[in-house]
């Protein structure tokens, strides 16, 4: 690599609210074509704006997750260009006075961590779908005037693994806070990548190209590296690098030139006539705080710290919020948090990919979890009678786990009595196998456990019986 990176990401992410940001139309991404649009959304003659408040609180929660400095002075700007997305020929966002300036984001790259800086969110409202085909485009007005904020970074991204990183902090943070699904598939979270190239070294910018409207982390990190790739040959060949507008193609696994970007473009702002300045009092804002609740990062640290996880554990449950909500919830009925993680992460999660269904939907619940670990670390039942237990739980939809131990014989047999009339039986049937070990050959006992396991229907205390057999092998 001849060149330094310069990475910076906007964000458009909408906000997680039953209506629009400025009327009282519904939000809805499945709902049929045009049904969710009222004569606000387009923007009708004598119609006028109102602010939704649940919007504007929303946004007070990502400008306190990202350390932001506050304007409680709300003010919006006309953004003015023609597009059929907006019928009214503008968009309501803010331009000169953004809700949130100069905060933050920490991320994690395994070998070092890193602060990229966000330099604002601003709220505004989402614009129509268009569906393009060969002769003819079609509009939908659902998404038109859905709640939106941007958020955009500031330029101290230096890979495309950081960029990707970031991307998913944030999307991670926005889900956990409540503010957004932040489902890229389904739109409501949108990145545009800026990037140019630099010699080492140098303080200025190079010339910066923008990709739009990337719809997952892993397209955003394979169109920055395309990119580079692109940049750099033209850069190395002494050609002209032009500003440029471009898309990433995901069959061909390159950025598309959309178009040439002459010189900046003027959207003519101004300030927004028909909603005047507002006071955001400070009890929204202190009340937008206590709704968020323990961020990714606190809640990997207290796994890790106090928990006594491993990152990796940690690390898988923290990136999925729902996970995450049952693994807390069955460590607050048992502190046998590594033991819960196992079984989570190994069994659980297999099941729920199996089955292809949220861990919300899965019929064991937390406390019952919680209570089946807690039985087995006591040996009141082996780790196979554990998944048993799982799969009589999902066939009669039950969580009583005692119920089902009892129902089904399932107690696992610790008295030192009951377990040596098994060995004592497998012995006398099986000398060949205690000469065998008597005489050196310890892949023996394998075979006398086994028929123990076996004529026990598998309930004996494996770690018990273990020790038990030993004893009576080496006895003269």
């Amino acid at each position: 690599m001849n060149f330094e990176v310069v990475i910076g990401i906007e964000i458009h992410c909408e906000l997680k609210t039953k209506t629009k940001m400025f009327s009282g139309s519904k939000v809805g991404f499945d709902d049929a074509p045009n049904t969710n649009v009222n004569e606000i959304d387009l923007g009708m003659p004598g119609t006028l704006p109102s602010l939704n408040k649940r919007a504007v609180e929303q946004a007070l929660k990502a400008c306190h997750i990202f350390h932001m400095d506050i304007d409680q002075v709300l003010r919006f700007d006309r953004k003015c260009y023609f597009y059929p997305d907006l019928t009214k020929g503008y968009q309501i966002t803010q331009n000169d006075y953004p809700i949130g300036t100069n905060g933050y984001i920490e991320i994690d790259m395994d070998d070092y961590k890193k602060r990229i800086g966000i330099d604002r969110v601003v709220i505004e409202e989402d614009t129509a779908k268009l569906t393009h085909f060969d002769d003819y485009t079609l509009i939908d007005y659902n998404r038109c005037g859905t709640p939106l904020i941007e958020i955009i970074s500031d330029a101290s991204m230096r890979s495309a693994k950081e960029a990707a990183k970031y991307v998913n902090t944030l999307r991670t943070m926005l889900v956990y806070a409540d503010i957004s699904d932040a489902k890229m598939e389904e739109g409501s979270l949108r990145c545009d990548v800026n990037i140019s190239l630099r010699p080492f070294g140098s303080e200025k910018y190079g010339v910066k190209t923008e990709i739009k409207n990337l719809n997952s982390v892993s397209n955003i990190e394979k169109a920055i590296d395309f990119e580079i790739k692109r940049q750099s040959k033209i850069i190395l060949s002494n050609e002209k690098m032009d500003s440029e507008t471009r898309r990433f193609d995901e069959n061909s696994k390159q950025t598309i030139l959309m178009r040439k970007k002459d010189g900046v473009i003027d959207y003519r702002f101004h300030s927004e006539p028909n909603i005047i300045p507002t006071l955001i009092a400070d009890e929204l804002v202190e009340n937008s705080k206590k709704e968020i609740p323990l961020m990714p990062a606190e809640l990997l640290e207290k796994y890790i710290n106090d928990y006594q996880l491993n990152k990796v554990d940690a690390n898988i449950i923290v990136n999925d919020q729902d996970l995450a909500n049952y693994y807390n919830k069955a460590c607050s009925y048992s502190n046998n948090y590594q033991q819960i993680a196992n079984w989570l992460i190994s069994e659980g999660l297999a099941y729920l990919n199996k089955n292809e269904i949220n861990i919300k939907d899965m019929i064991l619940k937390p406390e019952a979890l919680a209570h089946m670990i807690e039985l087995n670390i006591d040996g009141v039942i082996s780790s196979k009678q554990l998944k048993q237990i799982f799969n009589i739980v999902n066939e009669e939809n039950n969580n009583d786990i005692d119920s089902i131990i009892k129902k089904h014989n399932m107690m696992m047999i610790s008295d030192k009595e009951s377990i040596l009339k098994f060995i004592n039986q497998v012995m006398d049937n099986n000398m060949q196998s205690v000469e065998d070990y008597r005489n050196g050959n310890d892949r023996a006992i394998k075979h006398l456990l086994g028929q123990i396991m076996k004529i026990s229907h598998g309930q004996v205390n494996p770690k018990l019986t273990n020790q038990l057999l030993i004893k009576e092998l080496n006895k003269k």
